[in-house]
């Protein structure tokens, strides 16, 4: 290959008296330059040309045997690297001549692309760092042409596992780029049978032609394709995700906590964002991830997921295995074992599913409850390591539910192992507007301590008509609550908190609230008038909130009716 002038070349077509046919050449933009061709006489196999001009490679030999005017093969005398090698030139020139038909272009590919500029841009080499754009197209404006026959959230999967084989099977990756048939019957896919193989050809190579720059690439897109499939199917979405903010507040306030965990540990991982998320928390501070990354997931689908999230994310040989809808089955993970501890466990009794009769009662239970989540906060302290930290997602109402679940707190707040409870706001779930809240465990002392109590109820915006999220500034606020308490108690300072956001309270007043954890309640104080102000204002600041968005709202609807005007004016109308 002949090295470049260093100067801007563009490529033109040339009709040559010799031959009477177009071929391609490079013309210079400088005057007095000698024109440079940077593959005319590189050599390349029929399997080339297939893989280039994103054919299957029966296709060559047909072009060859019913075109006479195709490019003739270079004797193996001559130099060739295999048998009948073709130069590329020659190549080029022939397939610039062949229009690829509407219905086999491919993403991106406008009317009239020729077979030729696929594989100009092959001999080129691929477009490295266009991931991101090549998955936005795919599962955007692109979706319904290449989904075929399957579901939105079928075909999200299908793209995430492909993101992953990209970028880190390349042996199954190179398999799948020169038979997308493979892919077709990979069990790794489950693709269903009526899924079209040209469709998955052309994303394949459509892929293939834009690989990630770097892993963080190919982790955005991931990620970003994580987030599609949650907003195209509520249910996986309330099932298999925790919403990403309250991720990163429960991620972020563990890293915050002395040296990063040597073992992470999540008991019920889902698709794997909470190991994400501290993954993500302990690389933005500069620590080593974790030596040992252990979860469990009942669901094949989701653990799946996690496999792929978690790799994609840094994590070393992560150890994700199935595991059980209640820990009553007590997971194969020995007690005392992990430094850091978080999960989302499953809510209520009715999506949990205890098959045969009920176990006896296992030593981390400290009191029989009814409710999953209380026997998941107590199973997760058994397995905290000396001087670990746990965050459980637990709901509003595990703070003040009598019964069992009084002795559990109680138990907790004796004993020195509940460290904090965070309320959230509701509607951060896509089918629910139930209230959650983050429990911080730390192992038992066996003497009653401060706990600290953060009120995040009013925080968050709607980032949807059903959905609340929490901002950049509120996960700060939240996480900086809960670190600044630990950074002054760790340098023997007083801390009573941040005033209308968090407040420490001493064991006594708790108990005589009957073990009452709710923090609204201990952060503002529970005199009947003080109580009654604070709904006035909480109220006075959500309808100035409500105001402000209509306000917002009014003016994109005149901006809207403007444009339309403008367009009918246009036509006379």
């Amino acid at each position: 290959m002949q090295a470049s002038t260093g100067c801007w070349t563009r490529w033109a077509r040339t009709w040559p008296r010799r031959c009477g046919r177009w071929t391609a050449s490079r013309r210079c933009s400088r005057a007095g330059r000698t024109p440079v061709t940077d593959f005319g006489e590189r050599l390349v196999s029929r399997s080339d040309i297939a893989r280039m001009a994103g054919v299957k490679r029966p296709a060559v030999t047909n072009w060859e045997r019913r075109h006479t005017d195709f490019p003739t093969p270079v004797a193996p005398e001559s130099g060739g690297p295999e048998p009948e090698a073709f130069r590329a030139g020659d190549v080029l020139t022939w397939l610039s001549g062949r229009t690829i038909p509407a219905n086999a272009l491919q993403p991106g590919e406008p009317a009239g692309t020729t077979y030729g500029d696929r594989f100009r841009a092959g001999l080129r080499g691929n477009r490295s760092g266009s991931l991101l754009s090549a998955v936005e197209q795919l599962a955007g404006r692109d979706a319904a042409r290449f989904a075929g026959r399957l579901r939105m959230p079928d075909y999200l999967n299908l793209l995430l596992s492909l993101v992953f084989f990209q970028s880190h099977e390349d042996k199954r990756w190179a398999r799948y780029v020169e038979d997308p048939a493979v892919a077709l019957v990979d069990p790794d896919l489950d693709l269903p049978v009526e899924y079209d193989r040209l469709s998955l050809a052309d994303v394949i190579r459509f892929l293939d032609r834009n690989p990630p720059a770097s892993r963080d690439e190919s982790r955005q897109a991931f990620d970003r394709l994580l987030s599609l499939l949650r907003d195209a199917d509520a249910r996986a979405a309330d099932e298999f995700f925790t919403p990403p903010s309250v991720s990163r507040v429960m991620a972020r306030s563990l890293a915050a906590q002395g040296p990063p965990a040597r073992r992470l540990y999540d008991p019920f991982c889902r698709s794997g964002e909470l190991l994400c998320a501290y993954l993500d928390a302990i690389a933005e501070r500069g620590g080593d991830a974790p030596e040992e990354i252990t979860g469990r997931e009942p669901r094949k689908a989701a653990l799946r997921l996690a496999r792929m999230n978690v790799l994609l994310h840094g994590g070393r040989r992560p150890r994700l295995a199935p595991g059980p809808v209640r820990p009553e089955g007590d997971p194969p993970d020995p007690p005392g074992m992990f430094d850091a501890v978080l999960t989302n466990p499953p809510f209520g009794g009715g999506n949990v599913i205890v098959v045969g009769e009920e176990k006896p009662r296992e030593p981390w239970h400290y009191a029989r409850t009814h409710s999953p989540q209380f026997d998941w906060l107590q199973y997760v302290l058994s397995r905290l390591a000396p001087g670990g930290r746990a965050a459980v997602l637990m709901p509003s109402g595990a703070s003040f539910q009598g019964g069992a679940e009084r002795h559990v707190r109680a138990y907790l707040l004796e004993n020195g192992a509940l460290d904090c409870v965070m309320a959230l706001p509701s509607q951060l779930f896509e089918r629910t507007r139930i209230q959650t809240q983050i429990w911080f465990l730390r192992p038992p002392r066996g003497r009653a301590e401060q706990v600290l109590f953060v009120d995040g109820a009013g925080l968050g915006h709607m980032a949807s008509r059903y959905r609340r999220s929490l901002s950049d500034d509120d996960v700060d606020r939240l996480v900086r609550a809960y670190a600044s308490w630990h950074e002054a108690r760790d340098s023997g300072r007083d801390h009573a908190g941040i005033p209308g956001l968090s407040r420490a309270v001493r064991p006594e007043e708790i108990v005589a609230l009957d073990y009452r954890m709710d923090p609204p309640l201990l952060v503002h104080g529970d005199a009947p008038m003080e109580a009654a102000d604070r709904d006035a204002t909480t109220a006075r600041d959500r309808l100035a909130r409500l105001s402000k968005e209509l306000g917002r709202l009014s003016a994109r609807a005149r901006a809207a009716d403007s444009a339309v005007e403008e367009r009918l004016r246009r036509y006379g109308l």
